[in-house]
């Protein structure tokens, strides 16, 4: 039997939570306590009704999410916030959200396992956010057309649909990073460019990003912001219910994005 508090400092531990830097909202580590104990955890990318509905349905009573409880900010507690926030106190289940320090991870991370899903090895970090590198680069030699069709492989399988910026058919990959998420944009279109980069796999960025990259001799891979997202959560639910001795499972709730 584990508490959701001790769950909560055990990922805390594993993911180096304090500290760490992040957009306000995230709010990363426990969000919500509940009676408990732990009796099964459910992971999702996203905070919804359907996620906590998933996740009573599935027995769960502690709640891992990417986006957490707050990632639209402050709001008041009515309409659809307040009945979220019934919904888990009635079903007594306990919330926790873990944001960047999972992205950058170097086993359990999107980014380290989104390069892995394309057939990729990382030796080195990738994406400034304070100080931190949140993404993943390496080399390798392959036609980028090629890492493209890996890419839609992988994002069909997980409700999306890879793209790309224009791409030359003869064009060769041969300095690559991935940062997943909202991961294009100028700040990694320019890092991208002062170390030489070829190829940005990415999970979506704004209209600006495909205008750009070809001014910085850049290729952008854009997988999909949820299918990028749904792999170190998918790791953890692992993690747990081979470290922790609690059943966990990961719910699978695409948005098409």
């Amino acid at each position: 039997m584990i508490t959701a508090r001790a769950l909560a400092d055990h990922l805390d531990t594993l993911l180096g939570v304090p500290g760490f830097p992040d957009y306000p909202p995230a709010l990363n580590g426990l969000q919500l306590d509940h009676r408990g104990p732990v009796r099964r955890v459910a992971t999702a990318v996203d905070f919804s009704r359907q996620t906590i509905t998933a996740a009573r349905d599935a027995g769960a009573n502690f709640l891992v999410l990417h986006h957490g409880m707050f990632w639209g900010g402050n709001q008041r507690l009515t309409g659809a916030a307040f009945g979220r926030l019934h919904e888990l106190i009635t079903q007594d289940i306990a919330v926790y959200a873990v944001h960047l320090p999972l992205d950058a991870h170097e086993t359990l991370g999107n980014c380290a396992l989104m390069a892995k899903a394309v057939g990729l090895q990382h030796t080195a970090r990738f994406g400034d956010y304070q100080g931190v590198k949140i993404g993943v680069a390496g080399e390798c030699d392959l036609p980028t057309s090629e890492l493209l069709a890996r890419a839609r492989v992988f994002s069909a399988a997980l409700g999306g649909e890879a793209r790309a910026s224009a791409l030359d058919p003869e064009r060769r990959t041969r300095r690559w990073a991935v940062i997943t998420g909202a991961g294009a944009d100028s700040g990694t279109i320019r890092e991208a460019a002062t170390r030489g980069i070829d190829t940005l796999i990415v999970g979506e960025g704004a209209h600006h990003t495909t205008v750009d990259a070809p001014e910085h001799d850049l290729a952008i891979i854009y997988a999909g912001h949820y299918a990028t997202e749904t792999l170190g959560v998918q790791a953890l639910a692992h993690h747990i219910g081979r470290e922790c001795g609690v059943p966990a499972e990961f719910l699978f709730l695409p948005t098409g994005s």
